[in-house]
């Protein structure tokens, strides 16, 4: 079992440049597939932030998922395993029936322990070690999916400074995941599928201008990503 003796901040961060966040965990259950191809699809090679991704799988039959998804991205993808260290620029799929966490040390873990809230993986569990990690420098995103797994890690992720991001339900497949989660009004943007990528791209490079201090207490914040425009939700 990969220790988790806490080291210092700067070695965590230490390989991923100078950018407002590090890691972006996705999460999604019902028609998961074509929303996590669409928005890795659209991402650059040289998006400098690690992508870790949950989505609930049968856990019955092996998983072509990492296989797939590298064929529809420029990014590289692989099978989450344990130990990994998380890197920018990669794209860590959790295997099914396994929780995928993220050590204090920025390696990766895998954990067979209960299911939480009927899943495992579980986008609640990811997104919480995420933001005990990765504090401020976390993005979560919750696209399609039946049930309310992703709500209470938002709520992590929201309590540790980072970003919460939710599929709109127009372009949602099931609405219930992004819904639960957009419930807590926690979520800092509702968005079309289409816009995701892009704006994942805007906050991470351009080091978005909101700080986590400044997110508190805004109301209907409005600002603009390109052609897109986007409210924040109030927190």
């Amino acid at each position: 079992m990969t220790s988790l003796i806490q080291i210092p901040e700067h070695r965590i961060f230490s390989h991923f440049p100078n950018i407002a966040f590090n890691v972006v965990a996705l999460a999604a259950s019902m028609g998961g597939l074509k929303a996590i191809s669409a928005v890795l699809s659209a991402l650059p090679a040289d998006f400098p932030a690690a992508i870790l991704v949950v989505q609930h799988l049968c856990p019955k039959f092996p998983s072509q998922m990492a296989e797939i998804l590298s064929q529809r991205t420029a990014l590289r993808v692989k099978l989450a395993a344990i130990g990994d260290v998380v890197r920018p620029g990669t794209v860590y799929v959790a295997p099914p029936d396994q929780h995928l966490l993220v050590a204090p040390n920025g390696t990766l873990l895998l954990s067979d322990t209960p299911k939480m809230n009927f899943a495992r993986p579980a986008a609640d569990k990811l997104f919480m070690s995420v933001a005990s990690t990765y504090k401020s420098r976390a993005i979560a995103v919750v696209l399609t999916g039946k049930g309310s797994d992703g709500a209470l890690g938002v709520l992590s992720i929201k309590k540790h400074g980072g970003m919460a991001i939710a599929q709109d339900e127009s372009t949602s497949e099931f609405f219930n995941m992004p819904g639960a989660a957009i419930a807590t009004g926690k979520v800092d943007l509702v968005l079309p599928l289409d816009a995701i990528a892009s704006t994942l791209v805007h906050v991470v490079r351009e080091q978005f201008a909101v700080t986590p201090r400044q997110r508190r207490g805004v109301t209907a914040r409005y600002f603009s990503l390109g052609n897109v425009s986007l409210t924040m939700s109030t927190l």
